[in-house]
């Protein structure tokens, strides 16, 4: 049996920050204008840069959730995460995927 087969790590282990910055992803793009390309490759890659640029927040637990939450109710947190999403959008949208 393959390591990834015998333990559940698609619904169990979670980054809690792939939330925050789709949600941030989100209101960004509505109030940037059309000309930005919002096709799946350049959002998927906005929110790929985004997340790697951001510090991730693991949690496999209830308890895990609850870490997760007092990091993400930190002011600096969610400027990191409004930032980091601003630059991805920058840089993919001088640098698409595709022409």
């Amino acid at each position: 049996m393959a390591f990834n087969e015998e333990y559940d790590f698609e619904s169990v282990l979670k980054n809690e920050a792939e939330n925050l910055v789709i949600a941030e992803l989100e209101k960004q793009l509505a109030s940037h204008p059309a000309s930005i390309c919002r096709c799946q490759d350049c959002v998927i890659d906005m929110a790929a840069v985004a997340l790697n640029n951001v510090k991730p927040l693991y949690r496999v637990s209830l308890l895990g959730i609850q870490y997760a939450s007092r990091a993400m109710d930190k002011p600096d947190y969610a400027e990191s995460v409004k930032n980091a999403v601003h630059k991805a959008i920058e840089r993919v949208r001088k640098n698409p995927s595709h022409d």
